[in-house]
């Protein structure tokens, strides 16, 4: 059981970028399951925790604007866009104007969209408490759509409202994920190419990521994912190799994860992913994890605590409590080896 996510977590309210510190200058918390040992840095420090020949796999997946000014009975409402369904339909959340989460409203209910567009609740989307599965009227594709009508996906914890850029990593070249795969967010051009420098290999898996399960604490509902035949044998050699597979954030753990053996052999494949990693199932392929700092009611601590070990994460979450890092997208960093 981890008892050391803090209860009342620090909110990262503005950007490094704007005092001019750049997106690497955040806090970075390394945790080594090996001799148990945590060390504080900055992000920009990484390549003095990495070797040459390990394996950094990253995200390419691009976030949209999925976030839409809707009307539901009379009422202004959010609708978030959050995953492709059968038959071209989509997984959509609705929330309040004020960003509360709202119940799955009843079905055959329709949201009224900008531009005379609308959805159309058909069902609720698997066990989901707040998801329904809808059918879009745009009247155009929805990227172009989304992109004259939608705002990123933001929450209570964002005071205001943010450019599109700001939710973008620097391997985001994908368009598909409902909100940003925010462990890569502290890359820089500069760091990436430090870290080649010093022998680190860099590798593109993609998984478009879905809305945030992390309020109601559920698990994380299907996602669609793609790990290149070219990644897969680079994973498969640094391991044979002695090198560290270090999955930039909890969306490469799922996506390489889904396609690994028992063994940790992985192969190329994409489609949809169910996978939920916990402590019982373990870690096959990946040997590290850069992630973010996670609320208490995360679905996200139990794969955390698959990659550390209970203690050493409690211990973790105690010093980064100690230390006031910061929480959530664009907070301070966590580095479990």
């Amino acid at each position: 059981m981890i008892e050391a996510a803090v209860a009342e977590p620090l909110e990262a309210q503005e950007l490094p970028e704007i005092h001019e510190a750049g997106r690497a200058d955040v806090a970075l918390l390394v945790a080594s399951r090996a001799d148990g040992g945590v060390a504080h840095a900055r992000f920009g420090d990484l390549g003095r925790f990495l070797r040459p020949g390990d394996l950094l796999v990253v995200n390419t997946s691009a976030t949209l604007p999925a976030a839409l000014p809707a009307q539901l009975d009379g009422e202004d409402v959010l609708l978030h866009l959050s995953t492709p369904a059968e038959a071209g339909n989509w997984v959509v959340e609705v929330r309040t104007a004020e960003l509360m989460p709202l119940p799955a409203p009843r079905m055959g209910a329709v949201v009224e969209l900008p531009g005379g567009a609308s959805a159309k609740l058909l069902a609720r989307y698997l066990a989901s408490r707040r998801l329904s599965v809808a059918r879009l009227s745009l009247g155009e594709p929805v990227e172009s759509y989304l992109r004259r009508h939608g705002k990123p996906i933001r929450y209570r914890h964002e005071p205001s409202e943010r450019p599109l850029d700001d939710y973008q990593t620097v391997f985001a070249v994908d368009p598909g994920s409902a909100e940003m795969p925010s462990a890569a967010r502290p890359f820089t051009g500069e760091l990436v190419a430090e870290l080649a420098a010093r022998g680190v290999l860099i590798a593109p898996v993609t998984l478009h990521a879905g809305v945030s399960s992390l309020e109601l604490g559920e698990n994380p509902y299907p996602e669609r994912y793609r790990v290149p035949g070219a990644t897969a044998r680079l994973v498969n050699a640094v391991h044979d190799w002695g090198g560290r597979v270090v999955a930039v954030g909890t969306t490469v753990v799922r996506a390489l994860e889904t396609v690994a053996t028992p063994a940790g052999r992985v192969r190329a494949g994409e489609g949809l992913t169910n996978l939920v990693v916990t402590p019982e199932r373990g870690l096959h392929a990946v040997d590290g994890l850069i992630t973010g700092w996670h609320e208490p009611s995360s679905s996200h601590l139990r794969l955390l605590e698959a990659a550390a070990g209970t203690d050493l994460l409690n211990r973790s979450y105690a010093a980064a409590e100690a230390r006031g890092y910061r929480f959530h997208e664009f907070g301070d960093s966590h580095l479990i080896l």
